[in-house]
């Protein structure tokens, strides 16, 4: 079964990024830098997502974020579906930070429970059937409007949005041209998705 061993993301300064996503977020597993000065603009296309327990724990990642030179994108706040908020890490990358509790049962602290890719692809059926024939199981599906995908409890999770959807979710505008700026980790073969994500093969594997 296919899986996604970690996430690298491409910045013309990757130690910089690699110091923000260690000292703001933590993410020495999860998440790579790589120099790239592969020309992009806009929307790149995805979000990270980092699932946390309670309101306050997100309430701390997202102003960890702020200090460090995230750009606020939305402020937290509760909603139908939890608590949470949203902001661009200074290399560029769209984070949501969220819980489905909106009142806190223990005490703040830095942790998360999940880290989630949400793709934002042209047609969810198209691209869920691509995976699928690619060796992802589907976890959770609505028609044409998303789809998630089954994963160990230490890789980071898949999701499928409409990109319109995610992009008003990320609270920016749609459009977005050129590179990425992403390439998946996987631990089967390399393949190019139907909207142009890559996935590298990598030595780290899952069990």
């Amino acid at each position: 079964m296919t899986h996604i061993a970690f996430v690298t993301l491409e910045t013309p300064d990757a130690e910089a990024a690699e110091r923000f996503y260690t000292d703001v977020f933590g993410l020495t597993d999860h998440i790579r830098v790589a120099e790239s000065h592969e020309p992009t603009s806009g929307f790149r296309g995805f979000t990270l997502s980092l699932i946390v327990a309670q309101p306050s724990n997100a309430d701390l990642y997202l102003t960890a974020a702020v200090e460090a030179g995230a750009e606020p994108l939305k402020p937290a706040k509760k909603s139908l579906w939890g608590y949470g908020g949203v902001v661009r890490s200074p290399d560029g990358v769209v984070w949501q930070v969220s819980t489905s509790q909106k009142k806190d049962t223990g005490k703040p602290s830095r942790e998360y429970d999940d880290v989630v890719l949400l793709l934002g692809v042209n047609d969810v059926a198209d691209s869920k059937r691509f995976y699928v024939e690619h060796g992802l199981e589907v976890a959770k599906s609505y028609g044409r409007k998303y789809a998630e995908f089954t994963s160990p409890a230490e890789a980071v999770k898949l999701a499928l949005n409409n990109r319109r959807t995610l992009a008003k979710v990320a609270g920016v505008p749609a459009e977005g041209s050129g590179s990425h700026r992403l390439t998946i980790g996987t631990d089967t073969e390399s393949f190019i998705d139907p909207d142009g994500f890559h996935w590298k093969a990598e030595t780290q594997r899952i069990h």
